[in-house]
């Protein structure tokens, strides 16, 4: 059974929470998940000015140790929690992009303009 640790969104129309679960893969979106490990408050409190995590640490690990694989914003999370360590497996690699952006060069454009003559 392929599971998976990804985020499920409730909460109130622009007041989102999302709770970290572990869920079987091949089972919908909207699927009863396995198990609730973690709760994500994307919204800074008053007072605090920080996004709040609660999560098991143990249960996570756990899930990572049977083979669960993490979505990337969920690895990403646990990279930031000291969870995951930099570099892991599961967080994509930025390296050098598909399709590079080839930057261009102005002063080139400029002279192959359409000169007027005059005849």
């Amino acid at each position: 059974m392929p599971m998976r640790i990804r985020m499920a969104m409730h909460g109130h129309t622009h007041r989102k929470i999302f709770h970290i679960v572990a869920v079987n893969s091949t089972l919908r979106r909207d699927a009863k998940p396995t198990e609730l490990l973690g709760v994500y408050d994307p919204h800074a409190v008053e007072g605090r000015g920080a996004r709040t995590v609660r999560w098991s640490v143990g249960r996570i690990q756990h899930w990572l140790d049977v083979g669960a694989q993490p979505s990337k914003s969920v690895a990403k999370l646990l990279e930031l929690g000291g969870i995951l360590k930099p570099g892991n497996p599961y967080t994509p690699k930025t390296g050098i992009p598909k399709h590079p952006l080839v930057p261009i060069n102005k002063a080139a454009s400029g002279s192959s303009s359409k000169s007027s003559t005059k005849s």
